[in-house]
């Protein structure tokens, strides 16, 4: 089983705008809204994929409600710890004219030690051997970046499998919690090991350098030029194929539920990858903040090129 952990999940409403433009009122051409959060982004293609997964995660409020709601109306089923207060809104606002975007995202309701230790109870009651754990996202006001290290070592004494996906002090003070797989992209790479990122052999050093932190691979995102994938000591660089992009935001995410859908098939770590750039470039060929489907990623895939680089 796949299961996806969301500590700070979001409504996700998008607007688009003829331009974007300052000091002045905006009309909207279109409008969504959609459940938003890493995690639930990852579950929700991992469905279009056909394959099942189980949403964990705090919930607060009406808005938490809807999420809620929504996801289970998707077939997604959900594992919630209620919190006080109210699941947080993104809203984006993307041009029709040129598709730059601003996105603004609110913090998230304050969670206590109570429901921190009862989502980990969750996780224990749940937890199996074989299993991968997507644990995705920043953490809301009141989390502490160490809990991911909590759900890491109960996750993995079980004989299940972490893919870690988060960034900033989340991820540097949880890779010594040595999940099986972290995904920086570029910048966030950048910013963990304070090395350059401009060339593929920079990249490359860059993922070795993460790798020796603790995490047993490492995947760098580079948006549509694609990934790199540092694992046991070697590199390789996934190219993406070339779409038209609508709209990036949650193309990563789609890229991560790739991963996780190959990897709980068998496949090896490099094939994995090249599933999850189809999946990625799939979803940012759609408008607002939907998913590819399996048709879009099965076409794409046969464009991924991947190759060993030193």
């Amino acid at each position: 089983m796949i299961y996806t952990v969301t500590l700070n999940p979001a409504v996700d409403r998008e607007m688009t705008v003829d331009t974007i433009a300052f000091d002045t009122v905006l009309r909207a051409l279109e409008w969504r809204v959609d459940c938003g959060g890493k995690g639930f982004n990852v579950a929700r293609m991992l469905k279009s994929l056909g394959t099942s997964s189980v949403a964990l995660g705090f919930a607060a409020g009406k808005s938490g409600e809807m999420l809620n709601d929504k996801l289970q109306s998707l077939g997604i089923e959900t594992e919630f710890v209620w919190v006080d207060g109210e699941t947080r809104t993104n809203v984006s606002i993307v041009s029709a004219e040129n598709g730059q975007y601003v996105k603004v995202n609110e913090p998230g309701p304050t969670i206590n030690g109570a429901d921190l230790a009862q989502l980990a109870q969750k996780i224990r009651d749940r937890v199996q051997a074989g299993d991968w754990w997507v644990l995705a996202g920043s953490l809301p006001p009141g989390v502490e970046p160490s809990y991911y290290t909590e759900l890491i070592t109960i996750i993995q004494s079980a004989g299940a499998k972490v893919f870690l996906d988060t960034s900033d002090e989340a991820l540097r003070q949880n890779c010594s919690a040595k999940p099986l797989l972290v995904k920086p992209n570029d910048e966030e790479a950048h910013k963990l090991t304070g090395l350059p990122v401009n060339t593929p052999a920079e990249i490359v050093a860059v993922g070795m350098a993460i790798s020796a932190m603790g995490p047993v691979s490492v995947i760098i995102s580079l948006g549509k030029v694609g990934a790199v994938l540092v694992d046991k000591g070697k590199a390789w660089l996934a190219t993406s194929p070339k779409i038209v992009a609508a709209n990036p935001i949650g193309a990563g995410d789609s890229m991560v539920a790739g991963i996780v859908w190959g990897l709980s098939q068998g496949d090896s770590m490099q094939d994995a990858l090249c599933k999850g750039i189809a999946c990625g470039a799939a979803t940012a060929s759609q408008k607002g903040t939907s998913v590819g489907s399996r048709e879009q990623v099965n076409d794409l895939l046969s464009q991924v090129q991947i190759r060993e680089v030193k």
